[in-house]
């Protein structure tokens, strides 16, 4: 990818970054930390990877994205708003009573949403079966979901993992954002579910592994997830929590907290808005 294109993507990401925090901060509630760990990868697979139209945000053929971490609905309405299927000054109403922009991600509401996540888990069982409608109905978009690695944790990412290995769904891709923390602290802690890539590949997957904050290494992972063409693809996505904010990188307490006026103003120095 040329210097040019990576200084624009970059120039993004910062942009959904700085959707997120004014997202959380108006609500006074959310997470931001997982949030600002996918907005590269977000930033990515909006503009530059998958085939979508804002101005026709239903199309048939469309690539499809689950966020089955569905908590982190503040970067995936930033990345929205930035694409343009949604007002950017709409962020600023994140989870209030009037706002179609809930606390977890709702299709039926918001433009761009293929699907209403939250339980963790479920998102993973229904991008199997989105890539295996697709695949029967003739079509050749793919279907990409991003799984927290707290979220890996779940039985039913497992048995997904298997349905999709068995049906051999290389229109899937799942992405791991591996940072390393949830809400009760580090995964390793709580219920280790590393080694991902080795655990994965014996359930019949190709697993990549990739820089979540490098757009090179996130250009190489999905070019070999395209050219895998008889099973699913996973890229674990190594990534920093709260990427980009100095207190809350790698801080487990934002995991789901609000930044007050103070960190608010912190927060949009570090993004460089202020």
């Amino acid at each position: 990818m040329d210097t040019k294109r990576i200084s624009e993507l970059r120039e993004i990401a910062r942009q959904i970054r700085i959707g997120v925090i004014d997202a959380v901060y108006s609500a006074s509630s959310g997470h931001p930390g997982g949030s600002l760990s996918i907005a590269d990868v977000l930033t990515y697979l909006y503009f530059e990877k998958m085939n979508i139209d804002p101005e026709n945000p239903t199309m048939e053929d469309r690539d499809r994205l689950v966020l089955s971490k569905g908590h982190s609905s503040p970067a995936l309405y930033s990345a929205l708003a930035q694409r343009g299927f949604i007002p950017k000054e709409d962020l600023k109403t994140f989870r209030k009573t009037s706002s179609y922009l809930q606390g977890h991600p709702d299709m039926k509401h918001t433009p761009g949403v293929d699907m209403s996540s939250g339980s963790l888990g479920q998102g993973t069982s229904v991008s199997c079966g989105m890539a295996l409608a697709a695949r029967l109905d003739g079509r050749k978009n793919k279907v990409y979901a991003i799984v927290g690695d707290g979220e890996s944790e779940e039985g039913q990412v497992w048995e997904a993992a298997m349905f999709a290995s068995h049906y051999n769904l290389s229109n899937l891709c799942w992405i791991v954002d591996l940072n390393g923390l949830q809400i009760d602290g580090k995964i390793e802690d709580v219920m280790n579910p590393m080694p991902h890539g080795e655990k994965f590949e014996a359930f019949g997957w190709q697993a990549i592994e990739a820089d979540a904050h490098d757009f090179n290494s996130l250009e190489e992972a999905f070019a070999k997830a395209d050219e895998c063409c008889d099973r699913p693809s996973v890229i674990i996505a190594h990534s920093v929590k709260g990427r980009g904010v100095s207190f809350m990188e790698n801080n487990v307490s934002w995991h789901g907290a609000a930044p007050n006026a103070e960190q608010y103003e912190i927060a949009m120095r570090d993004l460089g808005e202020k």
